[in-house]
């Protein structure tokens, strides 16, 4: 009977300890949230022991209303309870610091935004590893999409304010008095300058110009440029009334352009290819706001004229609004496109500004002002698009200005030196001799027959307009490579070159620059080809 007692009691106590030891809950995991980018972790003592970026993963042990005890590598910390949310981005308004515009889902341009607006945020696309927003996806009364998170500030108060590196009071000073908008009204907050490490730009960009019709003889060229100091071209991808090759983009968004077109795709694929072969940095120029075919194809986005309620005519071109969205996405279109098809190394957009020399009728030109932005606003806010664009492809982007851009005021057209340079990777100013005035700078003969003396005292200019910006473009001007069109005439020969390039070096201009020859003529760069074989740095 003893024995059978034993056999009985022993698993009668087998079955109480089991029942006795309950198996520990398993962690759950979790991602920590924020309105912020960070995550504070406490000890037990809640002492603050590190910050992680929001979206950590982590796993949870026990949760009270205020801290919940966490597994962060390892190791056991306290967070509060409300940083435990697999939302992770927790932030429900925002307002707009930088005016910027708002994306639809396919990355097309729904709207823009102005300074100082609320949005209300309804989700985001990602997180980076920093616990960063990329893109918030947000909404207010009248719009409703993506909005990049770096122009944006949770503070009203902080988003109001205008950024000032100390030269806030100057742009101030600047008023509207040729038409063309405030200085004060422009963002100066500071903006990357991104660099590629598979696509390195040279410290100094010696580049000639080529025009499409050049594309024929790109083996001439090339065999040009071997025999002097030249490392890099500009061509055109789109001139006014000369598209160069028939890009899908063209076709759907500007059907004459792409029927106009000089080459097929292929023909101007293998002439780019042949330069990045070479090992030559390739530069792919658009024009902008003058392009006649887009805007008969779509007058809507065009300048009109309310006297004949037709696009406005000026300078032999029609001129699609830099107000207009459309335009902008068409032209950066176009430009990305070109980064993926040719393998450029820089987008260089030409004519960025509204039409000179308008002041005498700007009551009869219906600007198709939609956002009620002024001139400079404008053009400011497309540079920021463009370069949001296509920085995301690795390339850099450089925008052509007027010389008189580098004067104390925001010209009639809208373009503003220090604006323009916070935000593009390069600025490239046309401080062509033979376009200023004739006795410029107090210079007591015709400025053009004088360039150093001329671009000596354009350049101070210059440098002094960049003091004024927050994060610098580098200055990469035009040079003039004709002959002069005004009396005195003069030939443009290397001496006169050598002048124009020594100069803006002498000035501290060390960017590199660009020859202006409108034909692309071998004969004019053989005969100046004795300047492009010097060293200005030296």
């Amino acid at each position: 009977m003893k024995n059978k007692k034993k056999i009985i009691i022993i698993p009668i106590i087998l079955l109480s300890t089991l029942i006795l030891i309950k198996p520990t809950k398993k962690p759950e995991e979790h991602a920590l949230a924020s309105t912020t980018n960070t995550v504070k972790l406490y000890d037990q003592n809640l002492n603050e022991i590190m910050e992680v970026p929001r979206g950590t993963k982590i796993e949870t042990l026990k949760t009270n209303q205020e801290y919940t005890k966490i597994i962060y590598q390892n190791q056991e910390y306290l967070v509060k309870t409300e940083n435990v949310n697999d939302k992770i981005v927790l932030e429900q308004t925002i307002y707009v610091r930088t005016p910027c515009i708002v994306y639809k889902d396919n990355f097309e341009i729904q709207s823009s935004l102005k300074k100082g607006e609320k949005l209300n945020i309804i989700g985001y696309d990602y997180i980076d590893t920093n616990g960063n927003v990329n893109m918030y996806k947000i909404e207010t009364e009248t719009t409703s999409g993506y909005v990049y998170q770096k122009y944006l500030n949770q503070n009203e108060q902080e988003a109001l304010k205008n950024y000032d590196n100390g030269y806030y009071e100057i742009h101030q000073k600047r008023t509207n008095t040729l038409g063309g908008g405030d200085a004060a009204t422009l963002d100066y907050y500071p903006y990357e300058h991104p660099t590629f490490e598979n696509n390195t730009m040279p410290q100094e960009v010696r580049s000639i110009y080529l025009n499409a019709e050049s594309i024929k003889q790109i083996d001439t060229y090339i065999e040009y440029a071997k025999g002097t100091n030249i490392n890099a071209f500009v061509v055109d991808i789109k001139e006014n009334t000369i598209p160069s090759y028939k890009s899908e983009i063209l076709k759907k968004l500007s059907k004459t352009n792409y029927d106009k077109a000089l080459y097929e795709i292929e023909e101007y694929q293998n002439a780019i290819k042949k330069l990045n072969d070479n090992n030559y940095y390739v530069i792919g120029r658009i024009t902008t706001f003058k392009d006649d075919y887009y805007a008969i194809d779509n007058e809507t986005d065009a300048i009109y004229d309310i006297r004949t309620n037709k696009p406005y005519h000026h300078n032999n071109a029609y001129w699609p609004s830099a107000y207009s969205r459309n335009v902008w996405y068409y032209n950066v279109e176009l430009a990305k496109e070109a980064v993926k098809l040719m393998g450029f190394n820089e987008i260089q957009f030409d004519y960025v500004r509204f039409p000179d020399k308008t002041t005498s009728i700007e009551p009869y030109l219906d600007y198709k002002n939609q956002y009620n932005e002024t001139k400079a606003q404008a053009i400011q806010g497309f540079v920021m698009y463009a370069c949001d664009e296509l920085h995301k492809l690795n390339v850099y982007v450089s925008i052509d200005v007027f010389a008189e851009s580098a004067h104390q005021y925001v010209t009639s057209y809208g373009q503003y030196f220090p604006a323009i340079s916070n935000i593009a990777d390069v600025i490239s100013p046309m401080p062509y001799p033979d376009h200023f005035n004739k006795n410029q700078y107090g210079i007591k003969e015709p400025v053009w027959t004088v360039p150093y003396l001329l671009l000596t005292n354009w350049s101070k200019y210059a440098i002094e307009r960049q003091k004024e910006t927050t994060t610098q473009a580098l200055i990469r001007p035009w040079i003039q490579a004709y002959d002069t069109i005004n009396a005195p005439y003069i030939k443009y020969d290397n001496q006169k070159i050598e002048e124009q390039l020594q100069a803006l070096y002498d000035s501290g201009i060390k960017n590199g620059f660009i020859t202006w020859n409108s034909s692309s003529s071998l004969i004019k760069y053989k005969e100046i080809k004795e300047s492009l074989q010097k060293n200005y740095k030296e």
